[in-house]
């Protein structure tokens, strides 16, 4: 498998923006949280490559933070 994209490659990113939304609506802190952990688990699997995994955590810690991390 490739390595992890980062440049734009959703064909409809809003709305899927509007759907995860919607799919947060009315939902606790600790379920909007626990549907977040879901997804991820869910998407990552579809993935299923170790290192493209590995790399969008990195990215996602290194730009998750003003500090970078």
């Amino acid at each position: 498998m490739a390595g992890l994209i980062t440049d734009p490659n959703m064909t409809d990113p809003d709305g899927f923006y509007e759907d995860l939304v919607s799919a947060h609506r009315g939902l606790s802190d600790a379920e909007s949280a626990a549907l977040n952990s879901r997804l991820v688990l869910l998407l990552a699997n579809h993935v299923g490559d170790s290192s493209v995994l590995a790399a969008a955590l990195e990215a996602a810690v290194n730009t998750g933070s003003a500090t970078g991390r």
